[in-house]
């Protein structure tokens, strides 16, 4: 049974993030959490509706609640103030550089809450802190294998310990691919796909049984790392066992599921003096060729079964 796992975003991360500038600072900002990923524009709120309110969102004030806020009293806006801060919510971000009220400030430092503004305009905000949200909070799991994007696809390299992952990447990256994660690599569910990275502790580090640890970002440059990718294709190394049958058609799809997202699965015998660089490159074309509904083995078995039907007419023509 796999461990799933999810991780609560920081607030003060996310703050770094979009490069929001803090105008009052809770007393728990550093250690302030977000587990859920949708943003909230308060426009009901404004008006006194709080049924389904959940103050676990972030709230973002845009140019339509201000100038709505602009349009009360001093007193109906500081009652408004009061209301929505006196819920725990994580922090207050006022977009598009609009000008903040002083009152919204004062019952900020009152309530304890963290108000924020940026430049940043309001829709392009909101997407924003959802799409970060949605990959910070996703499910994750680790797996023992080697992530590289190849040919523009993410692909992950399983197979036991010694059995020649890293050595495999070592030539794609000789090749102009790209190293994600080396040994440990981390997958999140973000949407219906999956997300693949390397833990920053190991991040562009890869180990070498016989060298050690190399740093590829220093070795090869920065054009032969990547942060991060989709996850496209599982490759799996085994050793060759004489006397299994290996699929040489390539007829069957079969798949590998991690957090019930299913992948295109490829599983790949290992014997000296094959060319597993070479294989991994012409498996992500075939399966990108694939995902376009071209598929070359069904190809070859309809030509050879109108062959066959053929020569089968040709037989009973000659026999009559």
């Amino acid at each position: 049974m796999e461990k799933v796992k999810r991780t609560p975003a920081k607030l003060s991360d996310l703050a770094r993030e979009f490069e929001l500038e803090i105008l009052v600072m809770a007393p728990d900002f550093e250690t302030r959490t977000i587990g859920i990923s949708d943003v909230n524009r308060p426009a009901l709120q404004l008006v006194g509706y709080y049924d389904y309110f959940d103050p676990r969102r972030l709230q973002v004030l845009g140019r339509t609640e201000m100038t709505f806020l602009t349009s009360m009293s001093l007193e109906e806006r500081v009652n408004v103030f009061d209301k929505l801060l006196s819920y725990d919510l994580p922090a207050i971000i006022v977009s598009r550089n609009l000008e903040v009220f002083p009152e919204l400030i004062a019952t900020a430092k009152e309530k304890g809450r963290t108000l924020m503004c940026t430049k940043i305009p309001t829709v392009d905000l909101t997407s924003g802190i959802i799409g970060y949200l949605n990959r910070k909070l996703a499910p994750q799991i680790m797996r023992h294998g080697v992530l590289m994007n190849v040919n523009g696809q993410g692909v992950l390299l399983l197979g036991e310990s010694g059995i020649g992952k890293s050595e495999t990447a070592i030539e794609l990256l000789k090749r102009g691919h790209r190293l994600v994660a080396d040994d440990a690599v981390q997958i999140f569910r973000v949407g219906g796909g999956l997300i693949g990275d390397a833990p920053e502790m190991i991040r562009h580090y890869m180990e070498i049984r016989g060298i050690g640890i190399i740093d590829i970002k220093q070795l090869f440059g920065m054009g032969a790392v990547q942060y991060s990718t989709d996850i496209d294709l599982v490759i799996e190394f085994e050793p060759w066992q004489d006397g299994k049958f290996y699929d040489r058609l390539g007829l069957g799809e079969e798949t590998y599921t991690m957090l019930g997202v299913s992948l295109p699965y490829m599983l790949v015998p290992v014997r000296p003096g094959r060319n597993l660089a070479g294989i991994v490159e012409i498996a992500t074309m075939k399966n990108r060729q694939m995902t376009y509904g071209d598929n070359p083995a069904e190809a070859f078995i309809n030509r050879l079964d109108a062959k066959v039907d053929q020569m089968m007419e040709e037989a009973k023509d000659g026999a009559k």
